[in-house]
């Protein structure tokens, strides 16, 4: 029998790509996934105003003296990531490929992030363009252009409304969540309004959908490698071992990312997971061989999960079309973790590493409003 690529484990038996079965997702496809500190004790609204969801991006590295790329500092609200740099690009008289930005950021929020346009040897009257929803700061230049991804990590404030419940409860799960992390979820933002980007992706695996813009190309994969990245996880809560290594489990280092195999039996390696300094992992399927993969339990456990139809034909498709496999930390730990109780309010401070959800923080604490 022919076998075809799968992610970072075992190939797959070829016959198995090719169920036709399609997945109806629900309105926001990450409320059903499990939690890791025993269930939400509160009820309560995030995102009642702007200012209940504030984020402000950790740079890199800090704006340089020289450069043909214009470095802003945009405090934006109401407004989303894609719509801020075509303002900016219209604004300049440039094209929209010369903006760069190194994060997606949410409308419904009030955030700071940094944006560079490329602009050799002009400048440009950015103050008319100031409003309600947009402030804008020259920081200085830089000589390459803002990439996805370029940024050290995010600051959190937001602050719950409404909030029911049991307070002492919250605690409890407040100090859980500082102590051993939570599960690294993508966040319902990563699919798109209505799961748009999932049904999109469903379509293209199907050969419903024929060719996409770039663009959209990457925020339809990418969210269809994020679904199958927290269907992994969430078996891995659900077993009570998403904080912990399995045999064969691919580690990934929480500053550096590099990745080290861990073998059953290195006690040293094991206390190091337990301290927070490296992470279990789980995939973003692709071509084999572009990453360390998971070995013996690990690895089985793994296969099981992208096994579910109509999962081989969608690892199938990202893998024919020329998607490295990558791992992601299945953990995350919130960085100085803080709260505060506000009358009927719960307010929230702390920082994350890029590509990680403050959301996920949230639905351990918090469900939607109760009737």
């Amino acid at each position: 029998m022919r076998t075809r690529w799968c992610c970072c484990c075992q190939p797959m038996p070829e016959s198995e790509a090719l169920s036709s079965a399609t997945l109806v997702f629900a309105e926001d496809v990450t409320l059903d996934l499990p939690v890791a500190h025993g269930g939400a004790p509160l009820c309560g609204r995030l995102k009642a105003e702007p200012e209940d969801f504030q984020v402000e991006e950790i740079p890199l590295d800090e704006p340089e003296d020289e450069g043909e790329h214009l470095l802003l500092g945009v405090r934006k609200r109401g407004l989303d990531t894609l719509e801020v740099a075509r303002r900016l690009a219209r604004h300049a008289g440039v094209h929209w490929r010369a903006v760069g930005f190194a994060g997606l950021k949410d409308r419904h929020a009030l955030t700071w992030q940094r944006f560079s346009v490329h602009l050799p040897g002009r400048a440009v009257d950015w103050a008319s363009l100031d409003d309600d929803s947009l402030c804008i700061t020259v920081l200085g230049r830089r000589r390459r252009k803002l990439r996805r991804g370029e940024l050290a990590g995010n600051r959190f404030t937001l602050r719950l409304q409404a909030i029911t419940g049991d307070r002492e409860a919250a605690e409890v799960v407040l100090a859980a969540c500082r102590r051993r992390g939570i599960p690294n979820y993508f966040g319902a933002q990563r699919f798109g309004r209505g799961s748009s980007n999932l049904i999109r992706a469903q379509a293209l695996f199907n050969r419903r959908l024929r060719r996409l813009p770039p663009e959209q190309l990457r925020m339809v994969t990418s969210a269809a490698r994020s679904y199958l990245f927290n269907a992994v996880l969430a078996e891995r809560v659900r077993a009570g071992d998403w904080d912990r290594p399995l045999p064969g489990e691919v580690l990934l280092h929480a500053v550096e990312g590099r990745a080290l195999p861990f073998a059953a039996g290195a006690a040293e390696l094991a206390n190091a997971v337990a301290a927070g300094k490296w992470h279990p992992s789980g995939p973003l399927p692709g071509r084999v061989g572009h990453c360390l993969a998971p070995q013996a339990e690990a690895a089985v456990r793994e296969a099981a999960v992208l096994a579910r139809s109509p999962f081989p034909q969608w690892v199938d498709w990202l893998a024919g079309h020329g998607f490295d496999a990558l791992r992601r930390a299945l953990r995350v730990l919130p960085e100085g973790l803080e709260w505060e109780w506000e009358h009927d309010a719960l307010v929230l401070r702390f920082a994350l590493p890029s590509g990680s959800y403050a959301t996920a923080l949230v639905r351990e604490l918090m469900v939607p409003e109760c009737a």
